[in-house]
């Protein structure tokens, strides 16, 4: 699959500390093993000059007191709490690499941030999907950006997921509905 990378953009979804390090409050096993690939991946895209976008879940200690009904913690336990070492974008990915960081506070970036507007502002229309949790965040961020009239493009082996099971529904349910699935060594910049 060839990709133009002024319309492009890697989306690395939530690689933090709390979900892909063994001491994190929703460690992940399938999310460590991800890091490799797609520290390779934003390298790759970088060099060949797409854009590199890192989320970053991060949740006010206070973010649910209030809560009618949505509400993290109770679903999770408290996780990736702002200012925690859980927060932190976990070692091994070069972070440095990113033109842009989203911070968001749902499960789906383009909830409440300013993401979409920078991704048009840039001309970004394609949008190669990584990081974690295949069910949960990059599903709904995933799905959103095909709401956006962006390509979503998940690539299977840089996605992390608690128990295969999910990383197996996540990649079904976006390729039927809104998506493609690839693995990154099917994508190429021209």
């Amino acid at each position: 699959m060839d990709l133009h990378p002024d319309e492009t953009a890697v989306v690395v979804v939530d690689m933090q500390t709390d979900f892909c390090h063994p001491d994190g409050a929703l460690y992940a096993p399938g999310s460590e093993d991800v890091i490799e690939p797609i520290a390779s991946l934003v390298e790759r895209a970088d060099d060949a000059g797409a854009q590199i976008v890192f989320t970053r879940d991060v949740h006010p200690p206070e973010q649910f007191d209030e809560a009618h009904y949505y509400d993290e913690f109770d679903q999770w336990g408290e996780h990736v709490v702002e200012g925690s070492w859980g927060a932190e974008f976990v070692d091994g990915l070069p972070t440095d690499r990113a033109d842009h960081v989203v911070e968001k506070h749902t499960y789906d970036a383009f909830q409440l941030t300013e993401f979409e507007g920078w991704l048009r502002a840039r001309g970004v229309r394609d949008l190669l999907f990584c990081g974690t949790l295949a069910n949960v965040c990059v599903l709904h961020t995933a799905g959103s950006a095909g709401l956006r009239d962006f390509r979503p493009i998940l690539l299977e082996d840089c996605i992390g997921a608690i128990e295969d099971a999910h990383h197996e529904y996540a990649l079904d349910h976006a390729e039927w509905l809104f998506g493609e699935v690839h693995a990154s060594d099917e994508v190429s910049f021209v």
